[in-house]
């Protein structure tokens, strides 16, 4: 698959050495069997530039320091929306308490504390090191093509995409069972926002990657 790739790519960096557009590559590779799929990356590995030979674009790396940067970021993105959500649950439920269960509803219990601290700590740090992530990626927007990235990126659509259908479904199986309540519609509410607020931020950051392609 590689050696596929890297004779692709010669082809394409041949032909336009000669000056060939690049609708007329892609049309010549897709009659010769190659998909669109293959040849789009192709030829967005080089730039489109007036310079009389090829320019190639950066290609996506791996940068140990990056990925620690990422997998922090990240990791603090997943603690603060699952607390969070476990925050907001257990308000939900003091606002909204079970006739069979006893609420104390000015203590603190040990997952209330738990998921207060965690929100606390996990979230200023998220949104700091984002913040100075996205001042280093419009300094350089040449990082955008860090490999740990996109792949955590993906993940986390993957993520927030199986936490909305889980949620979804959830909602589904207790209107038909008739147990719908307003604590429980409340709280399928909070989930659905924290998975719909991740994956549009993400999807759109993904996006922004390709229109600057």
């Amino acid at each position: 698959m590689a050696g596929s790739t890297q004779e692709l790519e010669r082809f394409v960096h041949a032909a336009l050495d000669r000056g060939q557009s690049r609708q007329a590559i892609e049309q010549a590779l897709v009659t010769a069997g190659w998909t669109p799929e293959q040849v789009r990356p192709a030829l967005v590995a080089y730039a489109e530039s007036d310079f009389p030979i090829p320019v190639p674009r950066p290609r996506p790396y791996l940068s140990p320091r990056e990925a620690f940067i990422y997998l922090v970021i990240f990791t603090t993105l997943y603690l603060s929306a699952f607390h969070l959500g476990a925050l907001l649950f257990n308000l939900i439920d003091r606002a909204f308490p079970d006739a069979t269960q006893q609420v104390e509803y000015f203590r603190l219990g040990p997952d209330l504390r738990w998921s207060l601290a965690s929100v606390i700590i996990a979230f200023p740090v998220f949104l700091y090191l984002s913040w100075r992530n996205e001042r280093a990626l419009a300094r350089h927007p040449a990082k955008r093509q860090s490999a740990v990235r996109r792949w955590l990126t993906y993940l986390t659509l993957f993520v927030a995409a199986v936490a909305l259908i889980c949620d979804l479904t959830t909602l589904v199986d207790h209107f038909l069972g008739g147990e719908l309540t307003m604590r429980f519609m409340l709280k399928v509410i909070v989930a659905a926002i924290i998975a719909v607020v991740a994956f549009t931020y993400y999807l759109r950051d993904l996006r922004r990657d390709e229109v600057d392609a």
